[in-house]
């Protein structure tokens, strides 16, 4: 492996990559390989021309030697390590390494080839969109989490839309980028941890871009490892931090 910046990456397309898939990876030992191998899978049914970035961060099981096992075989596999667990950071760090014109955000435990057809189509479509947010809350979604997870969500869009004026009504989970219009604003984001891809959204949506959503199914792959009154309490503090900033920046 060849070392870049605090962790390396190792691993390389087979062709030039039309289509990243960043995955952050925290402790995912026990889904790691099943997430890369039915997304490696699915883009060479697809015949696209693609890489994967695995970002493992911060990660105290065998993640990282997982996904070296899967780097060594898979050659559209890449794996970028970070010395500190945070999800946000893990993002920028994909986003700003990928070479494909189009990224795509998968999580371990929440990914779907059927949004990646849908979300790429619509990358292409007219008018065409910086960002392409996979919705919980989007009109023919379909949520299978349990009650309390639901919630949080529905609590955490009506925040984002009465003191941000967020039109979308999602920023967590999954998206399809076009990287060379977000960069220069990844760039700009300060937030890591559970923030990045929300403010993301909100300065993309403020600098003009076109943001749109799609509905999406989401099935809970696992409990979620986060208590939910401890993110409850740090998002909230992180909204309004973020408050500040944005007006600052305006």
């Amino acid at each position: 492996m060849t070392t870049r910046d605090e962790g390396a990456t190792s691993g390389s397309p087979a062709r030039p990559a039309a289509v990243t898939v960043v995955i952050p990876a925290y402790n995912e030992a026990g889904m790691i390989e099943r997430c890369v191998t039915e997304v490696v899978d699915g883009l060479r049914d697809r015949g696209l021309a693609f890489e994967v970035i695995v970002v493992e961060n911060g990660s105290t099981d065998d993640t990282g030697e997982r996904v070296a096992a899967i780097v060594a075989r898979e050659p559209e596999v890449s794996v970028r390590s970070l010395a500190q667990a945070d999800y946000g950071e893990a993002m920028r760090a994909g986003l700003l390494d990928a070479v494909g014109r189009q990224v795509v955000i998968f999580d371990a435990d929440y990914y779907d080839l059927d949004f990646l057809d849908r979300a790429l189509a619509r990358l292409d479509a007219q008018p065409a969109p910086a960002i392409v947010v996979g919705s919980k809350r989007a009109p023919g979604t379909r949520d299978d989490r349990v009650w309390p997870r639901r919630a949080i969500t529905a609590t955490f869009a009506m925040l984002l839309r009465i003191v941000f004026g967020l039109r979308v009504s999602d920023t967590h989970g999954m998206k399809a980028l076009d990287v060379e219009a977000v960069r220069p604003i990844v760039r700009r984001c300060r937030n890591g941890r559970d923030l990045f891809d929300t403010e993301l959204v909100l300065r993309c949506d403020r600098a003009g871009l076109l943001v749109v959503e799609l509905p999406v199914t989401v099935v809970e792959r696992r409990p979620s490892r986060t208590p939910i009154a401890g993110r409850a309490l740090r998002t909230i503090a992180g909204l309004m931090l973020l408050r500040v900033a944005l007006w600052r920046d305006a």
